[in-house]
């Protein structure tokens, strides 16, 4: 549900070569008009999703343990356009900071792409927190048309499912805001993973040719084109560059799967309709799509955001599983105690490293 897990590596190699002015331009004229509703509907959801968001702040803390220093800050609910302008100026941040773009053309050229993509993303994106807004003491976003269209579409409680997305996007403020650590730890990597490698069109186009006959690119992967979409992001990269983004993805799997398991736990309290909702909302997640729209997905990474959901709740399941959820926040104590790639897959490894 978040877009800075949600960035795929091509967006990140764009760094300083985009007008993110011009992206955002382009993405609040592309992006689509909501689901029709009066105004007293729009009201209304946007004052339950503020309340909501509010309200699963304590029920978060409790159930994970984690302690956010200062009060509970306001959300933020935006339509699809405020929702573009919001993530152009937080991808900016991340990427490059307050670089100006290398040149007027490149600069537009790329922006007209982001902001493409982000058009395309703010249709489905529920909420997002972004640690890197406010000066970096981050924010909360809940796109209200989108929550409106998914719970008509899954034909839920409409109370319920706006209480259970806002567990998931509080979670990852409760995240942030109790481990400071992590948004200078995202930059850090962002930064390498941004930064020109100095390595000569000899040196990468010798490192994608090796991957091509590694790999046989271009015969399919059995997973729909996302492993080799990455693949070839991958060969491309100078190591400390592939490192750099082994701990993104690392990360934003453990940060995805740990909000899931936080709604599954806090769900039978709080949301009564939580097994229908999760139900629904899962077979909606692997619902088949066209194949235009499945391509989009593999290209923009959200197939991929899909894995990180699984796998890192089942990595959070079972390690919470097995030593109970205040063992488990070690997790949180450094980045030498997050889960290694190696031991998202296998769990009992973190727990014998770390524990």
């Amino acid at each position: 549900m978040d877009l800075w897990v949600r960035m795929t590596p091509a967006d990140l190699t764009m760094g300083d070569a985009v007008d993110w002015q011009f992206a955002a331009s382009v993405g609040q004229r592309l992006a689509r008009p909501g689901p029709l509703s009066s105004d007293y509907t729009r009201r209304q959801v946007i004052d339950e999703l503020a309340s909501s968001a509010a309200k699963a702040e304590p029920l978060v803390r409790d159930v994970t343990g984690l302690i956010a220093d200062g009060g509970i800050p306001a959300a933020r609910v935006v339509d699809r356009v405020e929702w573009v302008s919001a993530a152009a100026e937080s991808m900016r941040l991340m990427v490059n900071g307050a670089e100006k773009p290398r040149g007027f053309l490149t600069g537009r050229i790329t922006g007209a792409q982001t902001g493409a993509v982000l058009a395309f993303v703010s249709s489905g994106i529920l909420g997002q927190y972004d640690p890197f807004a406010a000066d970096r003491e981050g924010c909360l976003l809940l796109v209200y048309p989108n929550v409106i269209a998914v719970e008509r579409q899954l034909r839920i409680d409409p109370a319920d499912f706006r209480l259970w997305v806002c567990l998931h996007e509080v979670t990852h403020r409760v995240q942030f805001t109790a481990n400071r650590w992590l948004t200078d730890y995202m930059s850090q990597a962002l930064a390498l993973l941004t930064r020109d490698a100095g390595d000569d069109i000899g040196q990468v186009a010798g490192r994608l040719a090796d991957y091509v006959r590694n790999r046989g690119l271009g015969t399919g992967d059995a997973d729909g084109g996302t492993s080799g979409i990455l693949g070839v992001v991958r060969a491309v990269q100078s190591e400390p560059q592939r490192e750099a983004l082994d701990q993104l993805l690392v990360l934003g799997t453990l940060l995805e799967g740990h909000a899931d398991h936080v709604m599954d736990a806090v769900g039978p309290m709080a949301v009564p309709s939580v097994t229908t909702i999760r139900r629904r909302f899962d077979e909606r997640r692997h619902r088949k799509q066209p194949p235009l729209q499945r391509l989009l997905r593999a290209l923009l990474g959200l197939d991929a955001k899909l894995d990180q959901y699984t796998r890192g709740k089942a990595f959070v399941d079972h390690v919470v599983g097995k030593v109970g959820m205040t063992r488990f926040n070690a997790v949180w104590s450094s980045p030498e105690t997050l889960p290694l790639p190696a031991e998202i897959e296998e769990p009992q490894r973190w727990i014998d490293r770390v524990l």
